[in-house]
């Protein structure tokens, strides 16, 4: 059908739009997936990851605009060993993740799905690990009232403020901001999702 999407990215997330975008995978469609994201019991950070994933595009898959699309899920969890911490929706939660994460190792797991026009489905999952500082109390309060942790995982946001937190990273950065790219662009390709060719403007 001329005009259908061809891309479709199963996510309301601004960053991981953005992050499409820088490597010439803008989405064609943009679709809320709106699902429960609450971990089941005992459900550890990467098959909680993936879970949401592959939810997303099935939720996806169900809108007529999406019909004969590649479909992109993905989702980001932030880990202190087994547990995982919360998307940060208050102030509060977001000060409860910044003390768990101070003066230690986390791990950011993303969760990747993406299923061609006849819904096959591939997914992957990335690993990265950050340590952070010993954040002190002035520290925290300065962060929070930045108010860059609202809506992130872990209670922040690595391209922001919070940059200045990390003693060092290991894998992908992209990954810590919301998508793997380096997988996602093997994930597409092996399914055959070719990038749009758009004209530069001169």
């Amino acid at each position: 059908m001329p005009g259908a999407p061809q891309f479709v990215l199963a996510s309301a997330s601004p960053r991981r739009r953005d992050l499409l975008a820088q490597i010439g995978r803008a989405p064609d469609l943009i679709i809320n997936p709106n699902i429960d994201e609450t971990p089941v019991p005992g459900e550890l950070p990467e098959a909680h990851a993936l879970r949401l994933a592959q939810e997303k595009v099935e939720r996806a898959a169900a809108y007529p605009a999406a019909r004969g699309a590649f479909i992109l899920g993905a989702d980001t969890v932030v880990a202190c060993g087994r547990r995982i911490l919360p998307k940060a929706e208050d102030r509060d939660t977001a000060k409860w993740c910044l003390e768990r994460l101070s003066g230690r190792r986390h791990r950011v797991v993303g969760g990747i799905a993406v299923a061609d026009p006849d819904r096959h489905a591939r997914t992957r999952i990335c690993v990265t690990t950050v340590a952070f500082k010993r954040l002190s109390r002035e520290e925290i309060d300065g962060y929070l009232a930045s108010g860059e942790w609202a809506d992130k995982a872990g209670g922040y946001a690595i391209q922001g403020r919070a940059a200045v937190f990390v003693r060092y990273i290991r894998g992908s950065y992209s990954n810590v901001v919301g998508l793997p790219l380096y997988e996602t662009e093997r994930l597409l390709e092996s399914l055959g999702c070719r990038r749009a060719v758009r004209e530069a403007v001169s």
